[in-house]
Order: structure tokens, then sequence, then C-alpha cells
């Protein structure tokens, strides 16, 4: 699907990827700064991934692990640095919410609550584990 928002294409086609600009940005990011590439391609070829465009220049991206109908897991969430401040955080976000309404969603996040908390995301780190993934 596509959707306009001002001049901004966001669009789950993953033809559009441009799979440098996200193992670049994700190589800089503190939750996957440890991730081959060949991980990133793979897990991009195994998930619903959304992408965001100026003109075909790709300025964000976020990664979606669902099973369609109880759960969806929303991650590898990024606006390039240079178009950040200009709401495609926030429409990233919404957009993804409402093509996943119906469905429980869960994230990850050190820094980014607020953003997330304003579509239905609490906070709940009593219920949750993690087994990380040995390297």
């Amino acid at each position: 699907m596509n959707h306009l928002y001002k001049e901004f294409l966001i669009s789950d086609d993953k033809s559009l990827i441009d799979m440098d600009t996200v193992c670049k940005f994700l190589s800089r990011s503190y939750w996957a700064n440890q991730r081959p590439a060949e991980t990133i391609h793979k897990s991009i070829q195994n998930s619903v991934c959304f992408g965001i465009y100026d003109n075909k220049r790709q300025v964000g991206f976020a990664r979606i692990v669902t099973d369609w109908a109880t759960i969806y897991y929303l991650c590898d969430v990024f606006i390039d640095e240079e178009y950040r401040g200009r709401g495609l955080g926030k429409k990233l976000v919404e957009y993804i919410t409402k093509e996943f309404e119906g469905i429980g969603g869960i994230l990850r996040t050190h820094d980014a609550h607020e953003l997330y908390e304003q579509y239905g995301f609490i906070k709940d780190t009593e219920r949750f584990m993690n087994r990380l993934m040995k390297r």
C-alpha cells in the first residue's frame, strides 16, 4: 500500500527499500549496531516493512513482525536525521497502528516513549522477558 503525506511517500513496497540506507542507519543505532548486513537483509525479507521516501530517497523505515491475527512487533524504526522534526515519525507510527488496528502491538525503546504513547502503547516492563541472540 502507498500513502502520501505532504511530499513524502509511505509505502510497504519492499522493492523501494534502499538496503544501503537501512543498513547504514541501523549500524549507527543503539539497538542494531552489532547486527550484520546479512541479518538485516534476512529480517527485511521475512517482515512487513514500511519506508518513507522523498522522491526516491529513503528517509524513514519501520519493520513489523506479525502473525496478522493476535500480535505485531514494531521494530527498527528510524527517520533520517536531516528529516526529523517534520512529523514523519508520528505519521509512520500512525499509519502502522491504523494498518494493524485490532491486533496487539509491542515494541522496545529506550528514548521514544512519548512518541509511541500517543498511539496507544504503554510501558509494561513487568510482563516482558527477553532472550538475546547469541553471536
